[in-house]
């Protein structure tokens, strides 16, 4: 199978590289894109060098899926190209995760949804594919009437150069800053830009994604906080029901779903913290306790790498399903 991966140099990037060979995805023929100023240079994968090409010299070569992690702008003017072509596109930013015709695929959730006519794929928001990776099946059973969320997301979902901040700060060195403050030794309540309503694009993506996804009915929502971590996004969540719920029952439920594994013994301090889940695909999550202050109503700490499967892995897994059935 011929795979391309646009925006190859990037942390995503490099990371859906690492998860396709992780995985023993069937790739016969690695297609690495990126922008012009890396064209010609090398990447390695399976041991195996391939140089960096153009998008549109990818296009001329027809692979069978090309997964985007190189910015909306990029995807809006090339992704069209691609599934023109009968290609399926696998896209990473929140270009098309909205748009009415596209599926916004957790495939845990709802790649069932996917069909061989659609040739753009939607990832969704990191944020979005934790919360809803444990939530989905709570709403299964109980179904949610309401969802507050607080996220504590880490550097890197910002990119590079918010890791390499966070580093200059901690080092003392005085660079170039991609946030508006300090954020070593500091929490910024700042996530994307702020819109006309004094929500920021990210709060409001964790509500429309998970409407889009889930459930219109939900009322969701959200504050968005950026904190001095490397890698790794937490949320706290409290969940309102319809009905009600006992924890042993809610426990029980998510050990059983697949890609959730809970860590709840505060008696022996365990609960998910972002160094734990490093490197990993799974989504953790702990501190399930009910909400005395509202009738049906339930506390989560959920924790995941956002590099994962908040992004790459999603991708890849949304991949597998397209190779399974559809090529």
């Amino acid at each position: 199978m011929k795979i391309a991966v646009v925006g190859v140099t990037g942390m995503v990037g490099q990371l859906i590289l690492k998860v396709l060979n992780e995985r023993k995805f069937s790739v016969c023929n690695l297609i690495p894109v990126a922008s012009e100023k890396s064209v010609n240079k090398l990447v390695t994968f399976k041991s195996k060098q391939y140089k960096i090409i153009s998008i549109e010299d990818a296009i001329v070569l027809n692979p069978e899926i090309v997964i985007f992690s190189a910015g909306s702008s990029i995807s809006l003017k090339y992704a069209p190209l691609f599934a023109n072509k009968g290609i399926f596109v696998i896209d990473n930013s929140s270009a098309w995760r909205m748009d009415m015709d596209k599926k916004l695929i957790i495939p845990e959730i709802n790649a069932n949804l996917l069909r061989k006519e659609d040739k753009i794929i939607a990832n969704p928001n990191c944020s979005t594919i934790q919360m809803l990776m444990v939530l989905a099946p709570l709403h299964k059973k109980y179904n949610i009437k309401r969802v507050v969320v607080s996220t504590y997301q880490s550097v890197s979902g910002t990119g590079v150069k918010a890791v390499k901040q966070l580093e200059n700060e901690e080092n003392n060195v005085s660079e170039n800053k991609v946030y508006p403050h300090q954020i070593y030794k500091n929490c910024l309540p700042h996530c994307d830009d702020f819109t006309e309503n004094d929500y920021t694009k990210e709060e409001l993506k964790l509500v429309n994604e998970t409407h889009k996804i889930l459930d219109k009915s939900i009322r969701l929502t959200a504050t968005a906080v950026r904190v001095p971590v490397e890698g790794g996004h937490s949320e706290s969540v409290n969940v309102e029901f319809e009905k009600d719920f006992e924890i042993d029952d809610i426990k029980r439920l998510l050990e059983k779903t697949a890609g959730v594994v809970v860590q709840d013994d505060v008696s022996k301090n365990i609960y998910p913290m972002p160094i734990i889940a490093k490197d990993k695909d799974d989504v953790f999550v702990g501190r399930i306790r009910r909400d005395f202050s509202q009738e049906k109503s339930l506390n989560l700490w959920i924790v995941a790498d956002n590099l994962r499967k908040g992004a790459a892995t999603n991708a890849v897994q949304i991949a597998e399903f397209i190779k399974t059935n559809f090529l």
